[in-house]
């Protein structure tokens, strides 16, 4: 079974997430953020992922805290569900446009955490979050994941750019843990991930 169940708890949030990677893509997301449940819940119906996510977060001070811990912990779930990656296709890409934005994602998962982020958001960001919390929610997730992510965003629209940015990570990301009938054991010369 490739699934994980995390429960982290620190003095900013409490976070409860589950995950099945041979999901449908249902989803059940609260974090006290609308915005962020809205983009969760693109992520795991494009994804086929079954994604939980349950958090108490420090809102009081913002949204940093929530945003950044629940890509930390939704990064190691990913990391743990893979496991050592016998039978995945490993690379993917994807792209997704929304109206008149555009978001390219190119994925590896060969075990290193990188995140190459390119285009932002305007100053006020999609659905009043901060336009480099996504940025770093991305950066946390790949780093405690073991994703090389390369994102690619354009557009004039924030939620667009950041839906489709959430909707091409999923997309690709279905592709890349997905089992390729092929492949025995784990791809790459070295013989690890």
């Amino acid at each position: 079974m490739r699934t994980s169940e995390i429960h982290r708890t620190t003095r900013e949030t409490d976070i409860r997430l589950s995950l099945d990677l041979d999901g449908t893509g249902a989803g059940t997301i609260e974090t006290g953020i609308p915005f962020f449940d809205h983009m969760l819940t693109s992520f795991a119906r494009h994804s086929r992922i079954d994604l939980t996510v349950h958090v108490t977060g420090d809102l009081a001070v913002d949204a940093h805290h929530t945003i950044e811990d629940i890509g930390i912990v939704l990064g190691t779930a990913l990391a743990e569900a893979v496991g050592d990656g016998r039978g995945i296709t490993r690379f993917a890409d994807a792209a997704v446009p929304m109206d008149e934005a555009l978001a390219r994602v190119a994925l590896d998962l060969g075990g290193r955490g990188y995140l190459v982020f390119e285009g932002g958001f305007s100053p006020v960001g999609p659905g009043g979050i901060p336009g480099d919390l996504i940025e770093h929610f991305f950066y946390s997730l790949c780093s405690h994941a073991g994703i090389t992510a390369h994102i690619t965003v354009s557009g004039r629209n924030d939620h667009h750019i950041c839906e489709a940015a959430f909707k091409a990570f999923a997309r690709a990301l279905r592709a890349a843990v997905a089992i390729d009938p092929a492949v025995s054991d784990v791809p790459s010369t070295k013989g690890t991930l």
